[in-house]
């Protein structure tokens, strides 16, 4: 791949892969989320390359990645770094089911970065280290129920897999929301476990607290709303939330899959200073190889320890995927990496914002440097809570995709998600980037 973006083609090739696709995959896809559009396409891209900040799809086309596997490849596709000791990694055996010493040396160093970290347990997934945290935090009250807030997406497994995108009909009340399952096929029971609440509401936070105390083991969050276009807490909102979870003897939870170590070498957690309980990691954490982890208190953690509480994986921590994420996390230790994506991020969301500002569009440009969103609110005001994004104009936001796809551009598709920053962007790619922006304004 060059250093310039090359004019685009078209994408029959990509329509065609899909095509095919769809006569082995239920749906054409191997993931729900990857159901998306190429401009006016109903098909999605076919990528088959990387180097960097850049991908290439299947018919030749270049972008500017700021989707980056859903914020995971952090570092960029193939960095060096990355490669290199994957590669020795490839010719000595990838995994063995066994005790390895990466492993050891990806907790320690993880418990040296994250303020919560006393002990530290990996998994292949953030769905996946999500139920380990839950039943740790189960296995430590000795209750069952979780609250969580409408809108949060803590994967997609049934434990949490409740109110992440309901309808306003299915919802209810604003300040006392229903819990809705996310798909058929989540038991009732599982669904009776989870009470929800409205993030950013104080007095409906407490009332929900005083109301199922007795039976809740744990209350989770997503510290910055990834899956709610970014939505920031309010000033004083998690330390609340701290304040009252330590007052009634619940599990704090912070859901870091998105945040962690991406925000910062400490994640959200030593961005707020608000420290949770148990906290849990993937995506930025291995570089772009699959690896999940969740840690938090020793005196939680030690169920796990001493085995009273049931854990495994044969995938848990390979040495394939405990490299990679040692190799990252050292590389996002450096202050100058932390920076360049920071700065390049907030760039990004200046042009964004002076664009809507110069052109009239009620926008609302959010987040922090290395993950944001822009959104077109009605009043171009920031997101509170998910009621807030029910009233999003959501085809604006696919049209802004669409012509940043056509400027060679690439974000996620789903407009109430983020755009990822790696350390990979360069100066030319900021600047296409910052132009793309400003004529996709344009063009609404």
């Amino acid at each position: 791949m060059n250093g310039r973006l090359q004019a685009l083609h078209g994408t029959d090739g990509s329509r065609a892969w899909f095509e095919r696709a769809r006569n082995s995959l239920a749906g054409g896809i191997s993931s729900s989320s990857r159901l998306t559009s190429t401009g006016p396409h109903p098909y999605p891209l076919y990528i088959r390359s990387g180097s960097g900040s850049r991908i290439q799809d299947v018919d030749g086309n270049e972008y500017i990645d700021y989707l980056i596997s859903y914020g995971s490849a952090i570092l960029g596709h193939a960095p060096p770094v990355l490669t290199e000791a994957l590669t020795e990694v490839l010719r000595t055996g990838t995994m063995f089911g066994t005790c390895n010493v990466p492993e050891v040396e990806l907790a320690e160093t993880i418990s040296r970065m994250v303020p919560c970290a006393e002990l530290v347990r990996f998994a292949n997934s953030g769905s996946e280290a999500v139920q380990g945290a839950v039943r740790a935090a189960r296995g430590h009250t000795g209750r069952s129920g979780i609250l969580k807030f409408e809108g949060h997406y803590h994967g997609w497994s049934d434990t949490l897999a409740i109110s992440n995108r309901p309808t306003e009909e299915e919802a209810g009340p604003p300040d006392a929301p229903r819990s809705v399952p996310h798909s058929p096929g989540i038991p009732p029971g599982v669904v009776d476990d989870v009470v929800v609440c409205p993030w950013n509401d104080l007095a409906a936070l407490r009332e929900a607290l005083d109301a199922h105390a007795r039976e809740l083991a744990a209350v989770i969050c997503e510290p910055i709303v990834a899956n709610n276009a970014c939505t920031m807490p309010d000033a004083g909102y998690l330390e609340a939330l701290r304040e009252e979870c330590t007052a009634r003897g619940i599990v704090l939870i912070f859901d870091e899959v998105c945040t962690g170590f991406r925000t910062g070498p400490g994640g959200a957690q030593a961005l707020f200073g608000v420290v949770p309980d148990l906290a849990v990691f993937s995506k930025a954490l291995g570089g772009g190889l699959p690896i999940a982890a969740f840690a938090g208190r020793r005196e939680i953690m030690e169920a796990l320890a001493s085995g009273r509480v049931k854990h495994g994986g044969t995938y848990n921590a390979s040495p394939l995927c405990a490299t990679a994420a040692l190799v990252t996390l050292r590389e996002l230790g450096d202050p100058a990496v932390r920076r360049r994506i920071d700065d390049t991020g907030r760039q990004i969301m200046e042009t964004a914002r002076k664009a809507a500002h110069d052109h009239g569009i009620p926008c609302a440009v959010q987040g922090v440097g290395a993950m944001f969103q822009t959104v077109f609110t009605p009043d171009g005001r920031p997101t509170r809570h998910y009621r807030d994004l029910l009233g999003v104009d959501q085809a604006r936001s696919h049209v802004f995709r669409h012509e940043l796809l056509k400027r060679g551009v690439h974000a996620n598709a789903f407009p109430m998600a983020c755009w990822f920053v790696s350390s990979t962007v360069t100066d030319d790619d900021l600047a296409a980037t910052c132009a793309a922006v400003t004529e996709a304004f344009k063009a609404l």
